[in-house]
């Protein structure tokens, strides 16, 4: 914070850390959670206060899907 940043990204803390970063930040700059987010654990990590949260579990834990595309002349 005392370098200028704009945002800290909080990855792979516990909720207690957050909230601690949340609480000594006091608003100077934007949080963002990242790091073993998930749907099931997304409402606690909002509860600590950060700004934003990014869920890739959403992308790179999501199952595959079979398609394929046919041309036909």
């Amino acid at each position: 914070i005392t370098a200028g940043a704009d945002v800290v990204m909080l990855d792979n803390m516990s909720i207690a850390d957050m909230r601690k970063a949340v609480k000594l930040s006091n608003g100077q700059v934007v949080l963002e959670a990242s790091g073993g987010i998930m749907l099931e654990n997304v409402r606690e990590v909002a509860e600590t206060g950060v700004d934003l949260i990014s869920v890739g579990a959403l992308t790179h834990s999501a199952p595959a899907v079979d398609i394929s595309l046919k041309i036909v002349k």
